[in-house]
């Protein structure tokens, strides 16, 4: 297999990414063909995961505007993945001039894309690091940088929850990472669930299977699970929903007519 140009050296080409999977369901080109082997596999079972992706995205998009709108405009993205158009950088970037944006990810062809991307903006930054060892993010020299604790940051777990299992204790490090972050601090959260999934249960379970057998394995919560990732936080209006029904706007478009784009919750909480 080639190695395309972009690719970091020192990477197996040869097994997904879930990452580039990420990218590839919404279009993106930085993928390779074994990523669109696994996702073709995945969406065998759940045809709508272009769909599901792009609610998740829009649903960031607006969470990010709101944010600023608050007054927060300072950004930690973690589990960002690929960069595509709409990041969180751009979106916030347009919004406030003062906003800046951290990513956060643990795949080097994520990382090495966000570096070239955020190349010259000295408003965003990445760190290559595990959403299980928050302290290595919290304290790389990077979030010390451009981030200031002391003040409230909008803390973005946007659809990396779910990839890890209750052995890796992600609760725990979700309240660890609230804990190092000032009083009005937002959660930005989205996870997937069973809930909600227009297909039965036992042929969603057969895109889990995909993601288990690359070794990426996909937990699925239920919405009580998933709102427990916001204790300590004051959850804010509408609370724990699907995606498109978290503040809804008139930029949306045909989101809502498609019930893939209804799987899984989102939620946004504010920390006291």
């Amino acid at each position: 297999m080639e190695r395309p140009a972009w690719a970091p050296p020192g990477i197996d080409i040869s097994v997904p990414s879930v990452s580039r999977m990420y990218d590839f369901y919404l279009g993106g080109s930085h993928n390779f063909e074994v990523d669109r082997e696994a996702a073709r596999k995945a969406m065998d079972f759940l045809p709508g995961l272009p769909k599901i992706m792009q609610a998740n995205r829009a649903f960031m998009r607006r969470a990010v505007r709101h944010a600023v709108g608050q007054g927060v405009t300072q950004f930690l993205d973690i589990g960002s993945g690929i960069p595509t158009f709409g990041n969180v950088h751009e979106v916030a970037q347009a919004a406030s001039d003062e906003a800046r944006v951290v990513y956060v990810d643990h795949d080097p062809v994520a990382v090495a894309h966000s570096r070239a991307v955020l190349d010259g903006d000295p408003r965003s930054t990445v760190v290559a690091a595990d959403l299980r060892k928050p302290r290595e993010i919290l304290h790389s020299p990077e979030t010390a940088e451009l981030l200031d604790l002391d003040r409230p940051v909008a803390l973005l777990l946007v659809a990396v929850l779910h990839f890890l299992e209750d052995a890796d204790e992600p609760y725990q490090a979700v309240a660890e990472l609230l804990d190092a972050l000032a009083p009005g601090s937002l959660l930005v959260l989205t996870h997937a669930s069973y809930e909600g999934i227009p297909v039965s249960q036992e042929r969603a379970a057969g895109t889990v299977g995909v993601y288990r057998d690359i070794r990426n394995p996909l937990v699925m919560r239920s919405h009580d699970e998933i709102a427990r990732f916001f204790t300590g936080t004051e959850l804010l209006d509408p609370g724990v929903v699907a995606m498109p029904l978290w503040r809804p706007e008139s930029t949306d478009t045909d989101e809502e007519e498609d019930p893939f784009a209804f799987s899984g919750f989102a939620g946004v909480g504010r920390k006291a």
